[in-house]
């Protein structure tokens, strides 16, 4: 839709100070128009931060829920899915790779930190899944972030990959995953 903002500063004019900040405190109601206030007007520099630990609180409570599911790869991978809303939601309003990279990690520690047992089992959408985190993990690491911070990613990386080449060999997306970073 075309906004033409000539328009709309006129329209806004019209309005007295009271009436305009009744208008932004109502906008703001709404949690992507509160996160773009905060991010871009009201705390510039901690905004962004600010939103990370928020979003860091909600994948916790995620991992705390119970789902339900036949086998415990089938309860991960919808933990994995309610993750991956919350990340990408954050992702939109956020521009900072690092931080997105930083959550995706943090999720991917916790599957990871399963035995090896739980990878390479029948239920190949676990690792399915698993292996797209890492690859869209790969992708921020290597093209969306400097370079300079993929030392600090390499060696968790590399033991991810690692694990998931020999336990989950026989899925097409772990094949075409590199064998190290």
């Amino acid at each position: 839709m075309f906004r033409d903002k000539k328009l709309l500063k006129a329209g806004l004019s019209q309005f007295s100070r009271k009436e305009l900040e009744d208008m932004v405190i109502k906008l703001a109601g709404k949690r992507h128009n509160f996160e773009f206030l905060l991010i871009n007007y009201f705390d510039r520099e901690g905004g962004e931060q600010w939103l990370f630990e928020e979003v860091q609180e909600g994948l916790e409570r995620v991992f705390e829920k119970e789902y339900k599911g036949r086998s415990i790869q089938h309860r991960e991978v919808k933990r994995l899915n309610a993750s991956a809303k919350l990340i990408k939601e954050f992702a939109v309003e956020v521009k900072n790779k690092k931080f997105e990279a930083d959550l995706m990690l943090h999720v991917l520690r916790r599957e990871f930190a399963f035995p090896d047992e739980m990878f390479g089992a029948g239920f190949s959408s676990f690792d399915y899944k698993l292996a797209l985190w890492v690859k869209k993990l790969l992708q921020i690491l290597t093209e969306k972030i400097h370079p300079d911070y993929l030392v600090d990613y390499q060696d968790e990386v590399n033991r991810m990959l690692r694990k998931l080449h020999r336990r989950s060999h026989r899925i097409n997306t772990v094949k075409l995953l590199p064998e190290e970073i």
